[in-house]
């Protein structure tokens, strides 16, 4: 796209980033409306909270399920400097997976909170994340919960092909959790990440973290 096109096509009131997002999950969840979580305070106006919002859509596909979806690694907004970049600013967004949590009643917004911790590490120090890569949680990632999950692997979201947006690609990265022995394989043995995403792949093809696995 050039930018005379970018121009003739949005405005400066235009979420394009975010409307690119909006149609794959749209595509994804025909008619559905998300639960939205944003931050009171926006980022650019001095709030903690570097993502501007995460959506929640209900899946039933393998099982019932929360599908979680960030807005904020990506560039959201227009920006004629941005247009036709390689990567729309870090490239991605992340996605999650979550089984129903009795003690959450429906309403997991720990998992948001988990989001943005992961967003607050990539926009302090510029690191950002690539299939296989791998976090420790230090501690549960629902917090003081009894679960074995505590830490964090990267895939690609099994059901959403990467695109290419009017200011570069995006990838739509899922976080997994994995127990702590996995973790602590995956430490001492790092090429093997693939393989144990394979294996939790041959019983749960969606990836879908349970808390109460073991």
């Amino acid at each position: 796209m050039t930018l005379e096109e970018y121009k003739k096509e949005f405005s400066e009131d235009d979420s394009v980033g975010w409307l690119e997002i909006d149609k794959v999950f749209d595509q994804l969840y025909p008619e559905q409306e998300p639960k939205h979580f944003a931050p009171a305070i926006s980022y650019m106006l001095g709030g903690e909270s570097p993502l501007d919002g995460v959506s929640i859509y209900e899946s039933k596909k393998q099982e019932d399920h929360f599908h979680f979806v960030t807005y904020g690694f990506s560039e959201l907004y227009y920006n004629e400097e941005k247009v036709n970049g390689e990567f729309s600013k870090w490239g991605f967004e992340l996605t999650f997976r979550l089984k129903p949590f009795e003690a959450d009643n429906g309403n997991p917004s720990w998992a948001v909170a988990l989001l943005q911790n992961i967003a607050k590490y990539v926009f302090s120090t510029g690191n950002w994340f690539e299939e296989f890569h791998y976090m420790p949680a230090n501690g549960p990632i629902r917090l003081d919960t009894e679960t074995d999950i505590t830490a964090l692997i990267f895939v690609n979201d099994p059901e959403i092909e990467k695109i290419q947006t009017p200011h570069g690609e995006v990838s739509f990265l899922q976080i997994v959790g994995i127990t702590s022995a996995e973790y602590e394989h995956i430490k001492e043995n790092p090429e093997t990440v693939e393989e144990l995403v394979n294996k939790l792949k041959e019983n749960n093809p969606l990836l879908i973290t349970d808390l109460n696995r073991k």
